[in-house]
């Protein structure tokens, strides 16, 4: 679908009401054009004889005509723009909607800050579009022609003469237009880099202080702002040189008409009434005219905004949410991987080569391995964060493509490896992982997770609010309230993605102990480089440049003294150290 269509699209969805508007937009500029004629017929009436109930009458249709223009302008801009405000809700939803479908993979190529502008400077050019602009290109339409009409049957001469200079405004329209639509394209985008700049900058604040970067960071954007202000001043140099030209040639073509005009009034060919009524009919033609360059750099600007909002709608998303049968039996948790191979897109070599796996319901399988030897990216393959091979992983003996993948990430409570919180109180981010979850259910969860005793000296117990990503929390609270968060779930199938790393060895232990308990009719996928956490595990294997290198118990693997048997001697070994230091 191109941009045009899609605009179209949304169109469709108020069509009633835009023609309700259209009506009014004709009926208003129906008005606009009679009150010249009825100023020429009452100069014309004038040079006659002055008759008072004669020029009361011609009053009352003055003002009459003002009012039902009035009301008809009022009527459309209620009904024109308040479809553009509805079309842009509408939009803003499905953008957002969209945004939640994409792959993760599309964000690790976008800049957060870009997708911000687009979801709000560019749709608010795009609702200009929609509403001013469509709406007063019409109205100029109509009372550009109407005028035009009337001119001709006032004097075709001077009607033809004025229309000579259109083509030179419609050819000055589009020379500018055209260069308008580039200039503000760019505009946007580079707004769109100051707007990624400063989310970083923000986001990563501590970083920036840590690093005494402040001073610098600040420099950098006074120059990205100024390159901005740059970009802008081409705009309005453009701007500044099309609307004067515009009102020059306007001006020259009102000089032109007056000449000729005063000329056939001596002659008497034309009357007094009928020059007035033409003079008023050019002045309606041409300020519809001068309003077609602002509409017309309305329509580029909206246009640039919608092919950048369409670059986004574009993408597809790499799992269809309704795809797949919804399974109404309980999930047993049994997964299986067959001869898993998966690449990433653009990547030389697979990150996953063979893997094959077999976990009983009920069972926990721990996995080790070297920083990038792709355990994460096995897990996020189980959940579908992104797709992989058909016929590859298996969940209750069902591939997991034929699940709806909202209904496969219900049975799923996850700890991913980077723990991410939101701003609102410590209950509500464990609450994210079941809105229905109860007051008891969230502290009991909290309590599983090893968080009570940080509760107790937080001001407001659970209720206390976190800040952006959770800063005001450790590295450990926030991983025990993600922990918290997958465990509200109740979940079939519970993964830790490597969720112990920011605790120490005694918090481990208390969370792997009440994890035991916890873990007992579930399955359970525990990926960690610490041993402890995996030692307990029914099953353990090694992945080692994305193959199985080693596989069994814990004691099994001690014995055959691979990766796994190292390992543990090494880290026995610093805990050892740290207790005797």
């Amino acid at each position: 679908m191109s941009p045009l269509r899609r605009l179209l699209h949304y169109f469709g969805l108020h069509k009633t009401a835009l023609m309700m508007g259209a009506l009014c937009v004709v009926g208003s500029a129906a008005f606009s054009l009679a009150k010249p004629l009825i100023v020429g017929n009452a100069v014309n009436a004038l040079t006659n004889a002055v008759a008072r109930g004669e020029m009361i009458r011609y009053g009352l249709m003055l003002v009459g005509a003002a009012a039902f223009e009035g009301l008809f302008l009022f009527l459309q801009r209620r009904i024109v723009i308040g479809a553009s405000r509805h079309i842009e809700y509408e939009m803003r939803n499905d953008f957002y909607d969209h945004l939640q479908s994409l792959p993760v993979s599309y964000y690790q190529e976008q800049r957060t800050g870009d997708l911000i502008s687009r979801a709000t400077n560019d749709l608010s050019a795009v609702r200009m579009l929609i509403g001013p602009a469509v709406m007063h290109a019409l109205s100029s339409l109509i009372v550009v022609i109407g005028a035009f009409v009337m001119m001709l049957r006032i004097s075709r001469e001077m009607a033809l003469i004025s229309l000579t200079s259109v083509p030179v405004i419609v050819f000055m329209v589009k020379h500018f237009g055209q260069r308008i639509h580039v200039r503000f394209k760019s505009i946007q985008d580079y707004f769109g880099d100051i707007s990624a700049r400063v989310q970083e900058n923000l986001s990563g604040v501590r970083v920036v202080r840590a690093f005494g970067r402040e001073r610098a960071e600040a420099t950098r954007f006074a120059e990205m702002n100024r390159e901005y202000v740059e970009h802008n001043r081409t705009l309005i140099k453009l701007t500044a040189t099309f609307y004067p030209a515009l009102h020059a040639m306007i001006g020259l073509m009102f000089g032109v008409i007056f000449f000729i005009g005063s000329r056939k009034m001596i002659h008497g060919v034309l009357t007094i009434g009928a020059f007035v009524a033409f003079q008023l009919y050019l002045g309606r033609m041409v300020w519809p005219l001068i309003a077609l360059g602002w509409v017309t750099n309305l329509f580029q600007r909206g246009m640039a905004s919608m092919v950048r909002l369409h670059e986004v709608w574009s993408v597809a998303p790499e799992v269809l949410t309704t795809a797949g049968e919804r399974v109404t039996a309980p999930v047993r948790g049994e997964i299986e991987i067959r001869h898993l191979t998966f690449s990433y897109a653009g990547a030389s070599r697979p990150t996953l080569r063979d893997i094959n796996l077999h976990v009983q319901p009920g069972e926990t399988l721990g996995i080790v391995g070297r920083t990038g030897s792709g355990k994460s990216t096995l897990l996020a393959l189980i959940m579908r964060t992104f797709e992989p091979p058909p016929g590859t992983i298996y969940i209750d003996g069902r591939p997991i493509e034929s699940f709806p993948p909202t209904q496969l990430r219900q049975w799923i409570g996850a700890v991913p490896q980077e723990t991410f919180l939101f701003s609102e109180s410590i209950t509500e981010n464990i609450r994210f992982g079941r809105r229905d979850a109860t007051i008891d259910e969230v502290n009991e969860s909290a309590r599983l997770a090893g968080l009570s005793s940080d509760v107790t000296s937080f001001p407001q117990g659970l209720e206390t609010l976190i800040g952006e990503r959770g800063i005001t929390l450790s590295g450990g609270q926030k991983q025990r309230t993600a922990i918290a968060r997958a465990l509200v779930r109740d979940p079939a199938i519970l993964i830790l993605d490597d969720s112990l790393s920011a605790v120490d060895t005694n918090t481990e232990e208390q969370i792997l102990r009440a994890l035991r308990e916890i873990r007992k009719g579930r399955t359970a996928l525990i990926v960690s480089h610490r041993v402890s956490s995996v030692k307990d595990a029914d099953t353990i294997v090694v992945i080692d440049d994305g193959r199985i290198v080693e596989r069994g118990t814990h004691e099994d693997l001690l014995a055959r003294d691979g990766y796994y048997a190292n390992l543990y001697r090494r880290q026995t070994l610093e805990e050892e150290i740290e207790e005797i230091a």
